[in-house]
């Protein structure tokens, strides 16, 4: 039991040791290595104490967190007072197309051009500003005028406050058909719905494009690391593909090759044993042929036929040669015995001739 609790202690030590190591920046170490180093191990347990996974010390990460929020604010007050400038400049631009066009109400242009005198003043004010934009050095005012020089040009009090509370009313019309514009843009299916769900849907808007927005930088780094591994398997894919054949040269020059003086060894016998096999069988079936064609009587009366056949070549084997002794005797007796023997051949012809025409005048007597 003892020995099984130190086992888990160990165990759990190692992995409290790796958590914080990967809590530190990039440092990647394993447990073979935190416990062959064991100073080096106890080093980083100390440092992981006043560090983040950042690298910063955690007081200089606290104050990092407190600019950047105070820098969050700001930016936020900048933006809103950017937004509400713009609107006003864009109320006073649509005032002068406004000018051009009839019925237009004294009320609205009261209000219109104290709201303009309230801008341009503003828009002095901000120019005359001695504070340096950057150093925050004094500098001479812009032709020796100060801000108190510009406040007679601004409306009088009834009418500087009747335009400020039309003013908010105005910027809040202002803000919401910009709202319900950009609702609409994003989501154009909420044209048709009316202005509390419209509403409803505008103050869920910017929650909502926050998360399309990680949403989009979560794909984009997805994006960005599939193209990292696309090019890493671009450069390792052309690398295995050379390695690939230079296995299937090596094979075909050691195995291929080496082999084929075997294989055609191999082929030319079985040709050869086949052919042989052929041949004995077409012998075979021109024996059995023959067997049926030719039975043992044939064969019998096929002999007879052929003592016959040869009994008659050996008779005229005999007449021709007789026929030949003759013939030399003849050639012997010279050219006056061709004479006899042309004139012998001409008296026979007669004679049969003879015969015929007796025998022609006998059938015509009956």
């Amino acid at each position: 039991m003892a020995g099984t609790s130190l086992v888990s202690a160990s165990s759990e030590y190692s992995d409290t040791l790796l958590q914080v190591c990967s809590q530190l920046p990039p440092c990647q170490l394993t447990e073979e290595d935190l416990s062959q180093n064991p100073q080096f191990t106890k080093l980083l347990l100390e440092v992981s104490q006043h560090m983040d996974e950042s690298g910063l010390s955690v007081s200089l990460r606290k104050e990092l967190d407190e600019a950047e929020e105070k820098l969050r604010l700001q930016k936020k007050a900048w933006l809103r007072s950017e937004v509400v400038d713009r609107l006003i400049h864009e109320m006073l631009l649509e005032y002068r197309v406004k000018l051009r066009e009839p019925g237009l109400t004294s009320e609205d242009q009261k209000f219109y051009e104290s709201l303009e005198q309230c801008s341009l003043v503003s828009e002095c004010s901000r120019m005359l500003d001695p504070t340096g934009p950057v150093t925050g050095e004094d500098r001479p005012p812009l032709l020796g005028l100060k801000t108190r020089d510009l406040q007679g040009y601004l409306p009088g009090k009834q009418d500087l406050l009747q335009m400020r509370d039309r003013l908010h009313r105005e910027i809040e019309e202002q803000l919401k058909r910009k709202c319900f514009s950009l609702l609409c843009f994003h989501q154009p299916e909420a044209n048709g719905d009316s202005e509390v769900l419209k509403a409803a849907k505008a103050s869920r808007l910017a929650a909502t494009l926050e998360d399309e927005k990680r949403r989009l930088c979560s794909e984009k780094e997805k994006h960005t690391e599939m193209m990292g591994l696309l090019e890493k398997q671009r450069s390792t894919y052309p690398q295995v593909l050379l390695r690939c054949l230079d296995l299937l040269r090596t094979l075909a020059v050691q195995f291929r090759l080496q082999s084929q003086s075997e294989t055609d060894r191999s082929s030319a016998q079985y040709l050869e044993t086949k052919c042989t096999a052929l041949f004995l069988k077409t012998r075979m079936e021109e024996l059995q042929v023959l067997t049926g064609t030719y039975t043992s009587e044939k064969v019998e009366v096929h002999g007879m036929i052929r003592d016959d056949l040869q009994r008659d070549i050996q008779v005229l084997e005999q007449d021709v040669q007789s026929c030949r002794q003759i013939l030399n005797t003849y050639e012997i007796l010279g050219p006056e015995f061709e004479e006899l023997v042309k004139e012998y051949t001409h008296l026979k012809q007669e004679l049969q001739y003879n015969k015929w025409a007796l025998k022609e005048l006998g059938k015509s007597s009956f």
